[in-house]
């Protein structure tokens, strides 16, 4: 795949992620964060399962053993980073939730350094950053008092960022993006749903009071965005995902002024450029300086 076509899936992913933060907020003034994580994983699994089979189906070699840990271990980072982000949401503003969220930008590159020895590019050092502070100021250049919610979210952020490590390796160690992703999504929704009984005893009630919210979180969100996620990161390296993703919140505030009628202070503009511009310069510098054009797959 084009490098700038698995950018373009990246974005597009933000997108839908950015426009699901008000329904995973409003969904909790109708049921708990595990019932809400198990009905949307579920059903973005089920959505995804017949492309997975297919997929499975013509594998051109058998999985060995690691590649099932590698699996599990991803799983287990998503589980864990939706399920706090998810709580996080309960206890804090959706400002607060999406800012912290997006500290993974800068733990994928300092995990990947401490951790697996891994590199990047020198203008990752620039553009995380720079992205990180567009995140902050497109949130209005402020937070709220932080509490347990926004700690549960930075908890989150860090799962998020093993997620984003590990994603782009095991799709192509395994060749099954979408496979991988729907043993990702139903596995978590099934530990939620575990979670579910045990602690908040869900209701057909709670569940049909935010059936709008589930059914975007769980098609849109789910099936749709983590899915072109595991694809796209097969071609584009993880610390430059981490700030491609970080635009994530350019939409999130798009769907506030769409869905909300919220607007955007002077400084969240100064923000949103910063994020733009750090997009640009993680993809075009490597480029440029390689001599090699932008289409070359990575």
């Amino acid at each position: 795949m084009p490098r700038p076509i698995a950018v373009l899936l990246l974005l597009v992913t933000t997108l839908l992620w950015g426009m699901a933060f008000v329904a995973q907020k409003s969904a909790m003034d109708s049921m708990g964060p595990l019932t809400f994580t198990s009905a949307r994983y579920l059903l973005g699994g089920l959505a995804v399962l017949p492309l997975a089979i297919w997929e499975y189906s013509r594998r051109k070699h058998d999985f060995a053993k690691v590649d099932w840990w590698l699996i599990a271990l991803l799983s287990a980072a998503f589980f864990l980073g939706s399920w706090l982000q998810q709580w996080g949401l309960t206890m804090t503003t959706v400002t607060n939730g999406g800012f912290l969220t997006s500290l993974y930008v800068l733990l994928v590159p300092l995990i990947g350094l401490i951790i697996l020895r891994h590199w990047p590019h020198p203008v990752v050092w620039l553009c995380t950053p720079l992205a990180l502070i567009g995140v902050y100021y497109l949130n209005g250049g402020g937070l709220d008092m932080f509490n347990q919610g926004d700690a549960l979210v930075v908890c989150s952020a860090f799962f998020w960022a093993i997620q984003v490590l590990m994603l782009g390796y095991v799709a192509n160690r395994t060749g099954l993006p979408i496979f991988v992703s729907a043993i990702c999504f139903l596995s978590s929704g099934l530990v939620a749903t575990g979670g579910a009984f045990a602690f908040e005893a869900p209701t057909l009630a709670a569940l049909s009071g935010g059936w709008v919210q589930i059914l975007y979180a769980g098609l849109l969100s789910t099936a749709v965005a983590f899915t072109l996620q595991a694809v796209a990161q097969r071609h584009v390296p993880p610390s430059n995902a981490a700030i491609i993703l970080s635009a994530e919140s350019l939409f999130a505030a798009l769907g506030g002024f769409l869905i909300l009628g919220e607007r955007l202070p002077a400084l969240g503009y100064a923000g949103a450029a910063m994020i733009f511009a750090a997009i640009v310069l993680v993809e075009s510098i490597p480029a440029l300086s390689r001599r090699e054009p932008l289409a070359q797959t990575s």
